[in-house]
């Protein structure tokens, strides 16, 4: 599978099966200046831990940033509520509560006013 993978990557540059780190979709107001995808390695259960992803406005008009949406309510997220004008920059802080155990892998949706697709992060670790 690993083959047929790296091999569609050879012929087809342009595809997104292994897609660069801080890169957003074509269309996208923002470009991020922090990795889209944490890993938080190893935490201890029970200590919630907190990353911030940084973003900066790539468009010529002032943008919102909507809402954020986590996919579960061990995660929570606060982010920038201000206009962002062109050249300013937001975050979107990501919290992981660690109250279970295990391997984890959570999808968070970052929503723009002037963009119709969602910007997707994602945060995952393990907690022991």
């Amino acid at each position: 599978m690993l083959w047929l993978l790296l091999n569609l990557q050879f012929l087809f540059p342009q595809n997104t099966l292994f897609p660069s780190e801080y890169s957003s979709e074509p269309g996208s107001v923002v470009t991020w200046l922090t990795e889209q995808d944490h890993d938080f390695g190893e935490i201890r259960r029970g200590k919630p831990t907190t990353f911030v992803f940084k973003f900066k406005n790539v468009s010529t008009d002032t943008i919102v940033l909507q809402t954020v949406r986590t996919t579960c309510g061990c995660t929570a997220a606060r982010y920038t509520e201000e206009p962002i004008a062109p050249d300013a920059g937001g975050e979107v802080a990501v919290e992981y509560d660690a109250y279970q155990g295990g391997a984890f892998s959570k999808k968070i949706k970052v929503f723009f006013d002037k963009q119709k697709k969602a910007e997707i992060l994602w945060i995952r670790g393990e907690v022991n």
